[in-house]
């Protein structure tokens, strides 16, 4: 429990922080008093979300692969998997931030957003879209760092980025005046920080990584393709949610919107335990397992589902008694108050199950099954959300798109995770049957 405690915690330290600079540019500029700025930011930020999450599922990957190598004892070959999976996160980042570029009006148009509002959305993510290769070699360089038990350096590659922005928020986005397009250029700076941090740790303060080779790029493309695709499309599920949960808020007007970005900048932040929590007790699971010790997989699985209890509990009594001063310091109007507040009584409290959910994706990503973390994730936030988000809105108004949220949550997280303790369980049973018994475990 004390490992896992320490990964998560370490991990959802750093990745809240690192999710505190899209939250911190969007506080900053609620500050200029502009609902349509916050409704911009908050559509902006929405589709940055996608892109922060294809880099945690090849973050997954990598941890996967070099943790195993490590519990293995294999250092040479983890340091050769370290180098191979960075190129390819930058490799892939890059094409996704010429897409971005390009295609950023008619993204945003899809979502929801139109005049002013989609004209500074686009300016927002147009300047950030090139920085997006920083940010998969800091998250990268983050995630080897944990893998190989560096959990206090992975959290500060990932918290510089917040530190930065806490101070050039402020200076670039108010005393200069540069606004929407100041905190565009601030995340740009932050992602640019992680990165060389990040790499200055794995190079040359752990030594892990390998010189670059095109043997290896080939050898290992299959391996990490095979962990990494089901685990970028399972990650995607989480935006694709979130983007729905919007979608569906934009007919009821900008200070709706704008509460609804509110709550998803907020979600992340004081979450930032829960969405750590696959990748944190990724390398947990997977050296015990690559070690031969299933009963040490079993009692990681048991322990995350109670810190999933214990986080969410505290948390969600923090947001109830501080839900009318967030609302408050944001300046939303009636309808962002009401939004920002139902997720603060109601919507929170959820959270726990999204845990259980993010639980068992550790565990299928890290035990040969990633294809049924994506399964998981993607009937809560496509199978589920779709018709929630909608349905209920046209019942409920707002309140009904926070409502669908809280349901597909409860229902995915009990099923995933009942799933995902049976397959451990199994795991283990197997495991020491092939120890009694080889034939019939084969069988």
């Amino acid at each position: 429990m004390r490992h896992v405690v320490v990964m998560t915690l370490t991990g959802s330290l750093g990745l809240s922080v690192l999710f505190l600079v899209d939250f911190l540019a969007l506080w900053w500029i609620s500050q200029l008093r502009d609902e349509s700025l916050v409704a911009a930011v908050g559509f902006g930020a929405t589709l940055q979300f996608f892109l922060i999450s294809i880099s945690v599922g090849m973050m997954i990957a990598g941890v996967a692969l070099v943790s195993r190598a490590l519990g293995r004892g294999d250092p040479q070959e983890a340091g050769r998997i370290a180098t191979t999976t960075l190129l390819y996160g930058v490799a892939a980042q890059t094409v996704i931030a010429v897409l971005v570029y390009v295609f950023s009006r008619p993204l945003l148009i899809l979502s929801g957003a139109q005049g002013q509002v989609l004209d500074v959305a686009v300016q927002f993510l147009r300047i950030g879209a090139p920085s997006l290769p920083f940010l998969a070699l800091g998250m990268g360089a983050s995630a080897i760092l944990r893998a190989a038990g560096e959990a206090w350096r992975a959290m500060f590659v990932t918290m510089s980025a917040g530190i930065v922005a806490a101070f050039l928020d402020p200076l670039v986005i108010v005393w200069m005046e540069w606004g929407v397009p100041g905190a565009a250029l601030v995340i740009v700076i932050s992602r640019a920080t992680m990165a060389i941090l990040g790499l200055y740790w794995v190079a040359l303060s752990l030594g892990i990584l390998a010189r670059p080779s095109r043997t290896d790029l080939r050898f290992f493309l299959l391996p990490f393709m095979a962990i990494a695709v089901p685990a970028v499309v399972t990650q995607l599920s989480t935006p694709f949610g979130n983007w729905i949960l919007m979608r569906a808020m934009a007919p009821f007007g900008e200070s709706a919107v704008a509460g609804l970005g509110v709550v998803l900048r907020l979600m992340i932040l004081c979450f930032g335990g829960i969405f750590a929590l696959s990748g944190a007790i990724g390398g947990i699971i997977g050296q015990n397992y690559g070690a031969g010790l299933p009963e040490r997989v079993q009692s990681t699985y048991l322990d995350a589902l109670k810190f999933c209890a214990l986080y969410t509990g505290i948390t969600w009594v923090i947001l109830i008694l501080t839900a009318d001063f967030i609302a408050a310091t944001f300046g939303l109007g009636p309808e962002g108050v009401q939004v920002v507040q139902w997720f603060c009584y109601y919507g929170a409290g959820a959270f726990v199950f999204t845990g259980a959910l993010f639980v068992s994706n550790a565990a299928f990503n890290n035990l040969g099954r990633p294809v049924w973390a994506t399964i998981a994730n993607w009937s809560r936030d496509g199978f589920l959300m779709v018709p929630l988000a909608f349905g209920l809105a046209a019942i409920f108004a707002e309140g009904g798109v926070i409502a669908a949220q809280v349901l597909a949550n409860v229902v995915m997280g009990v099923a995933a995770a009942w799933v995902g303790w049976r397959y451990v369980r199994r795991m283990a049973g197997t495991r020491r049957m092939s120890e009694l018994d080889p034939e019939r475990a084969a069988k």
